[in-house]
């Protein structure tokens, strides 16, 4: 330019503040020939952009060469509001030799945030002019503070409305929970806009009207990514996953918020795989994940144990810094702990300060799965000592340890140390630990007593805990009277039956067994396919019991499970008939228990996994006893560590031993 005048460089340096250069700004400022007021103007509105610079704004008001405007001090006042300075904001204020509408509406707009309602009403009261935006912050304040016939009563005052005014009242109805309120009103509404549109849409989602939300939807003149994000929550939250993906696909803009609510809407439909693969995609389009996606990943790596996806998880965090998140850093060790490697969950656990409850317990709950519950036991000590208070999930993380270590004294005191918190009154989840407490441990009567003068009404899962109970120590008579009421609770439920015909079995009572078998074909009754699943090459390789030629690799796995028989023989292995159902003949049982799930995935981790690693396979079910035995003797044959995690907790086969000890 050839001529630059002093408006030039107040444009100039108020586009150098705007686009977050301020020493650039500062610069401009201090070689400008001439200031006037717009330049100190725009100087102190920069400088109130960040926290830090905000005394350098204030000290450039007290040195103005020229008496300061309305506009000047509105400025400073605008930045004391916007870093939540509020007692700093006031002051000012008050000293303000003048004020407009503006410097009400900008101070007002503070006092509502901070959720000083009646405070702001006093300051919107003594406002002696009221724009539109005056009356809608007050109005929003309400809605927000849950105030609504206050807010009503204001709307209905107000002598001027826009789409904003209108859209605010909506949303206050919408969020309150009265839908129908809010709806009348969005179709008296003189004019709509796509934030109206939403703010209705919301309050159907929120409300779980999935239906009247869609039908809003497809109303819509225009879908904004808000509204597409939200129906793809709504559709997630009611199970709608094809309708879901749906909306996702065609969507022609996406965020992160989009990306998050797709991965969301798989992974609580239990659709994991899609997740996963999801979750890869957005990272390879260069969407930086946000906390929701990367919790529910986090969640779906830990369901699966692919801990390979976990530890890219991991490093997604570091990059994005979610690390330093005590919800984020919880639901990574939960990760790492149900993947079966400990050693990295402890890691991250003892570099996190500072610890939550949260995070107490998903360590001892994960120390107490993996049949370390000594160690459980110590954290849970430690836990105390640093003067955190444990909540309901801590005792039943540590009765669980002493459940799976037969710690019966230990787990009595825990569970009577409950009632001196009065925060806390044991629940159904503490008296089924007891029940399994104490029925592990061969004390059936006691865990039947407890369940019968227990406060509550035992739910499906005592009785369960006491039927594996009767299983492990084949007493057929307390069985009967848990698979009694168990039928009672959940009919159409196989899997307390099917454990009911193993005890006859197993205690030779065949015709029992061909009755009860009788019983479950007769009521249709369905029980859930053994299955096991092994991550390789980041793929997931699922096995079913007795389908071992529907892997690709079926050929390889058949003479692998060929070989581990004949060395299972040489050292002495003899297959246990009592975990096969039917009444065969000894040949066709160890037939059926070399093609259960768990022993077609640790052959196939010994094909796959190389030497020096161990080798991790998850059971939808829990391990069959034979497989135990057997894998035992596959770990120390082969010299190999096999981590297998089944549908209560891990077991670690080294050498010849399991980490539970044989007490599970």
């Amino acid at each position: 330019m050839s001529l630059r005048t002093t408006a030039s460089y107040n444009a100039l340096l108020a586009g150098y503040f705007r686009n977050n250069l301020p020493d650039a700004a500062l610069r401009v400022f201090q070689r400008m020939p001439s200031r006037d007021l717009a330049s100190y103007n725009a100087l102190i509105s920069g400088l109130t952009l960040r926290r830090h610079t905000l005394p350098d704004a204030a000290a450039a008001l007290a040195t103005i060469p020229y008496p300061p405007s309305v506009i000047t001090f509105t400025s400073l006042l605008r930045g004391y509001v916007r870093h939540g300075l509020l007692a700093d904001a006031i002051r000012l204020f008050r000293q303000m030799p003048e004020r407009n509408h503006v410097s009400y509406t900008v101070l007002l707009g503070g006092i509502l945030d901070a959720g000083r309602v009646d405070e702001a009403r006093g300051l919107f009261d003594e406002m002696p002019a009221k724009d539109v935006v005056a009356w809608t912050a007050m109005l929003s304040g309400y809605c927000q503070a849950g105030r609504i016939a206050e807010a009503r009563a204001l709307f209905d005052e107000m002598p001027k409305r826009n789409v904003v005014s209108w859209t605010a009242m909506v949303s206050g109805y919408a969020q309150d929970g009265q839908v129908n309120l809010a709806r009348k009103l969005f179709e008296v509404m003189p004019e709509r806009n796509e934030v109206s549109w939403t703010a209705m849409l919301f309050g159907y989602i929120q409300a779980g009207r999935v239906e009247d939300a869609e039908e809003l939807f497809n109303a819509m003149p225009e879908h904004p990514l808000p509204a597409c994000n939200a129906m793809i929550v709504g559709f997630g939250q009611r199970g709608m996953v094809d309708a879901a993906k749906a909306v996702f696909e065609r969507m022609r803009e996406r965020d992160d918020g989009t990306w998050s609510a797709i991965i969301k809407a798989y992974e609580q439909n239990e659709f994991l795989m899609e997740a996963l693969s999801t979750f890869r995609k957005m990272l390879h389009d260069g969407i930086r994940p946000n906390y929701p996606s990367v919790i529910s990943i986090l969640t779906v790596c830990a369901a699966l144990a692919v801990l390979d996806y976990g530890k890219e998880v991991h490093a997604a965090m570091l990059r994005c810094s979610f690390d330093k998140d005590v919800f984020a850093v919880s639901a990574l060790i939960t990760m790492y702990i149900k993947c079966g490697n400990l050693d990295k969950a402890k890691k991250v656990f003892n570099m996190f300060e500072p610890k939550d409850v949260v995070m107490w317990n998903s360590m001892i709950t994960g120390y107490a799965q993996h049949g370390l519950g000594e160690e459980a036991l110590r954290i849970f000590d430690n836990m105390r000592l640093a003067g955190m208070v444990p909540d309901g999930i801590t005792y039943i993380g540590a009765l669980t340890a002493c459940s799976y270590t037969g710690k019966v004294r230990e787990g009595r005191d825990i569970f009577n140390s409950i009632d001196t918190n009065s925060a806390i009154k044991p629940g159904a989840e503490h008296y089924s630990c007891m029940v399994d407490l104490l029925g592990r441990s061969g004390l059936l009567d006691e865990a039947l007593d407890l369940i019968k003068t227990m406060p509550l009404e035992p739910d499906a899962v005592i009785w369960g805990a006491l039927m594996g109970a009767c299983r492990m120590h084949k007493n057929a008579e307390i069985a009967e009277v848990a698979a009694k009421k168990l039928l009672e609770l959940e009919p159409g439920n196989a899997g307390p039956y099917v454990l009911l015909s193993h005890i006859y079995t197993s205690t030779g009572r065949w015709e029992d067994a061909s009755e009860m078998r009788k019983f479950i074909s007769s009521r249709h009754l369905n029980k859930s396919p053994g299955c096991s699943w092994i991550e390789y090459d980041k793929r997931m390789h699922l096995f079913t019991s007795g389908e071992a030629l529907a892997h690709p690799e079926h050929a390889a796995i058949l003479k692998m499970l060929d070989k581990l028989d004949g060395l299972l023989m040489e050292s002495g292995y003899s297959a246990d008939g009592s975990f096969v159902l039917h009444d065969v003949d000894e040949e066709q049982k160890t037939h059926s228990l070399r093609y259960h799930s768990e022993r077609q995935a640790v052959a196939y981790g010994l094909l796959k996994v190389p030497e020096g690693m161990p080798i991790r396979v998850m059971k939808n079910l829990r391990v069959c006893g034979d497989c135990h035995s057997a894998i035992k003797l596959i770990a120390k044959i082969t010299s190999r560590e096999i981590i297998l995690r089944d549908a209560n907790r891990f077991h670690h086969f080294k050498d010849g031993f399991c980490s539970c000890r044989d007490y599970w």
